[in-house]
């Protein structure tokens, strides 16, 4: 290709997967086929809690997958309650999305995020080369970069946030946020999901720390000139479209299409939390019914809510919330052979989703904040070109920006959103092929590899040309065409 040798990949994030195992996500793959190509290191935190264990102190450990070094360090009790439980979900996760009545700020949190950050950047720094380029992830190693400089490393350093970014008075609500977010400016690249995130962080940085424009995608502060652009994530199309052809998600397909044949299916697949907006959906649902009553006994809405951090009371008031709110439209309007909303609160199999989606008309994705939601992408490409799903969406998602011929919706407008699964339901053939058409193609435009290239690109302009050259050899067969009918074994 002509190109410079690149620097060796090291990805950093809270937990790290195995990216030769088939259970590894999209970006998991992605990574994994930027790490395979540079002989690459992922690091983080290994899951194990050691009791007992010393504050800001773990033993590391070191593994082989493939060309890919994966290390990891264990966590004392202590280290994990105030890193992870405390500050990382107790204090970041809410207020990153608007909930500051969430939030727990006790003191001692924060003082435990710092120590687990310098713990992960006292065992990262020796395993470092001087060409290595390092991929911070996530909001739980927002320091990290900080450490690393003060401990002096001199590598590239890019971080990448997957959760929203809240605007500057929301943000200035964490004690001692300035020097939480004067910490970003340690960093080369600050990737966000959307550009309402970076204008969030710009409009923060210049109020707050005093930052200025230096140029396009540019900010200047502290003596650092940092790049900030959204990098919105992207999902395996042509993968996840396999999957939907394997033997589980036909399995899915077939009985859920038998098992409601007579139905309307609208469907909505979240992990168990107050981000998500299911209460709102499920009102939104009853609504529905109450409005347009030929919806009743027709239409049945199929909630998948799977566990998350049940130790939690937030959580746990949700859940009951859920279940009350299921069972007294059930008990309302539900008829002896017709159920309208069917809450699972399990984690169903990745490899059955697509069959579910593809036999849905309606996806309702519709998070009260959420960074990107990659489920609404899935759902689109579950679907069958000759006869899809439309997709019923929040504008407060970062996925709003990209999938603009999905239905948008305000989920705290309860009318407005059971209007518009009304809209849904009854919109014509020709329409939602159109519309998913144009949603299919940017989504195969805009896919993780894209991103994943993006973002590398920005970091070290001589790695992406490398990279995709080598993660598109490693796809395994062309793209589908997406005005083709979908096969017959899975018809609509």
């Amino acid at each position: 290709m002509g190109s410079k040798p690149v620097g060796r990949l090291v990805v950093v994030s809270n937990r790290l997967a195995d990216p030769r195992k088939p259970a590894a996500g999209g970006l998991a793959v992605a990574l994994g086929e930027a790490l395979q190509s540079t002989g690459g290191l992922w690091f983080g935190w290994s899951g194990r809690i050691v009791e007992g264990g010393t504050p800001g102190e773990g033993e590391l450990h070191t593994q082989q997958a493939g060309t890919v070094t994966l290390a990891s360090v264990d966590l004392g009790r202590e280290d994990y309650h105030a890193y992870y439980d405390g500050y990382s979900n107790g204090v970041l996760w809410p207020v990153f999305h608007y909930r500051l009545d969430l939030a727990d700020f006790d003191g001692d949190y924060i003082d435990g995020y710092r120590r687990v950050n310098q713990l992960f950047a006292r065992r990262l720094l020796p395993l470092l080369r001087p060409d290595d380029l390092v991929w911070v992830h996530d909001y739980h190693l927002i320091p990290l970069a900080a450490e690393l400089r003060a401990a002096g490393c001199a590598q590239r350093i890019g971080f990448f946030l997957h959760i929203p970014m809240p605007p500057p008075p929301i943000l200035a609500a964490i004690p001692q946020h300035d020097r939480l977010m004067r910490a970003l400016f340690s960093y080369d690249v600050v990737g966000f999901q959307s550009r309402t995130d970076v204008g969030h962080f710009t409009a923060y940085a210049q109020a707050e720390l005093g930052a200025r424009a230096a140029g396009e995608h540019r900010l200047e502060a502290f003596g650092r000139r940092i790049h900030a652009q959204a990098f919105p994530i992207g999902i395996d199309v042509e993968a996840f479209e396999r999957l939907a052809h394997g033997r589980e998600a036909r399995d899915a397909y077939t009985t859920t299409r038998s098992e409601y044949a007579r139905r309307r299916l609208l469907i909505g697949v979240d992990r168990l939390d107050y981000s998500k907006g299911i209460p709102q959906r499920i009102l939104a649902f009853r609504q529905l019914l109450s409005s347009y009553p030929e919806n009743r006994n027709s239409a049945t809405l199929i909630q998948i809510a799977s566990p998350s951090r049940e130790n939690v009371d937030a959580y746990t008031d949700i859940r009951r919330e859920l279940e009350r709110l299921c069972g007294a439209l059930n008990g309302d309007f539900g008829e002896l052979d017709w159920m309208p909303v069917r809450y699972i609160h399990r984690t169903v199999s990745r490899r059955r989703l697509p069959g579910l989606f593809r036999a849905s008309r309606v996806g309702v994705i519709t998070p009260l904040r959420d960074g990107m939601n990659l489920v609404a992408k899935e759902f689109v490409a579950s679907q069958a070109a000759a006869d899809p799903g439309v997709l019923v969406l929040s504008r407060f998602t970062g996925a709003a920006e990209q999938l603009e011929e999905a239905l948008l919706v305000n989920p705290y407008d309860i009318r407005g959103t059971a209007e518009t699964l009304q809209q849904a339901l009854t919109m014509p053939l020709p329409e939602r092929q159109a519309r998913h058409r144009a949603l299919i193609e940017r989504l195969r435009a805009y896919d993780v590899h894209a991103w994943c290239g993006n973002f590398l690109s920005a970091l070290d302009p001589s790695f992406p040309a490398d990279f995709m050259q080598r993660a598109r050899a490693r796809r395994s067969r062309p793209p589908a065409d997406p005005g083709r009918p979908a096969p017959a074994s899975l018809p609509r």
